[in-house]
């Protein structure tokens, strides 16, 4: 079940470039980090932690990133890379850890993700 700041923060992102997969009109996870990242986005910034509108701004950037560096047929695109990228440049920006500390405290990426220091900056 979807609160008030979820239904917001996903209806804010229907029809547009970073709009989440979707399969029957629910959210689509191929992972569950894909799952977890999602979660924390949306808990930080509803805790107050980042405006969603910077995260989204961010997010846009990094897929544009991709785009502007890979193919439109290239089969390693995968939305919720860009969205971590996203994410993790939200998390540095706004102070609450350390590219270091991210970088220490998360699993390296797996084949293909983008590389955390790719993560695109709105500033």
């Amino acid at each position: 079940m979807q609160m008030r700041f979820e239904h917001f923060a996903i209806t804010s992102m229907m029809g547009t470039q970073d709009a989440p997969p979707r399969t029957n009109g629910a959210l689509c996870f191929g992972h569950d980090w894909e799952r977890t990242a999602f979660g924390v986005a949306l808990g930080l910034s509803r805790a107050g932690y980042f405006e969603w509108e910077d995260f989204r701004q961010r997010l846009i950037a990094a897929i544009s990133c991709w785009e502007n560096n890979h193919t439109f047929d290239d089969p390693s695109w995968n939305y919720y890379e860009c969205w971590l990228a996203a994410l993790e440049a939200t998390i540095v920006e706004a102070g609450i850890a350390t590219g270091a500390e991210l970088a220490a405290a998360l699993p390296p990426p797996a084949g293909g993700a983008l590389k955390r220091s790719s993560a695109p900056s709105t500033s």
